[in-house]
């Protein structure tokens, strides 16, 4: 194709994307890993993320996890009812490194087998989100439970364990 001066010159037409703008990243946490931490204010109420995943069966949960998590109480599962799991080391998001804290600033939402985590109270921009994983073993809640299921969240009155009231 030759072009020659006053031609007008076919453009290609370029796509305008738009900025999403996020109210939270994932960084280092002083409570444990990774966390998710607040770019800018979210006032109470708001719905801040779904919690995603691939949707499986309890069985399916325990077929994939029980035992490589034997010895550890750090997975990425989220229980839902009807016997079902969100299992977010598969299509997961950056829901799955909001951090428990006994003092928590998030809360969960469940509708229809999806989490949803939302703000509980205003949360300041540089915060830590949280919530209470108010976590449930099936067995009782030991001493020695307790310490493997450890809280690190350093509130003021924290309870020393992710664990929720005993079953």
């Amino acid at each position: 194709m030759i072009v020659r001066p006053g031609d007008a010159i076919p453009m290609k037409k370029t796509r305008r994307t738009k900025k999403v703008s996020r109210n939270f990243a994932v960084r280092r946490s002083p409570i444990h890993g990774k966390g998710v931490f607040a770019l800018k204010f979210i006032a109470k109420g708001t719905r801040i993320v779904e919690y995603k995943g691939e949707l499986i069966s309890d069985a399916e949960a325990d077929r994939r996890y029980s035992r490589m998590h034997e010895n550890s109480p750090h997975t990425m599962l989220f229980s839902v009812d009807g016997g079902l799991v969100i299992d977010a080391t598969r299509r997961g998001n950056s829901a799955r490194w909001i951090n428990h804290s006994c003092a928590p600033n998030c809360e969960i939402a469940e509708k229809d087998a999806r989490v949803f985590i939302e703000a509980r109270r205003d949360i300041k921009a540089g915060e830590e989100l949280a919530y209470d994983y108010n976590l449930q073993i099936g067995e009782r809640h030991t001493k020695a439970a307790k310490r493997e299921h450890a809280c690190y969240c350093g509130a003021r009155r924290c309870r020393g364990t992710m664990l929720g009231d005993a079953e």
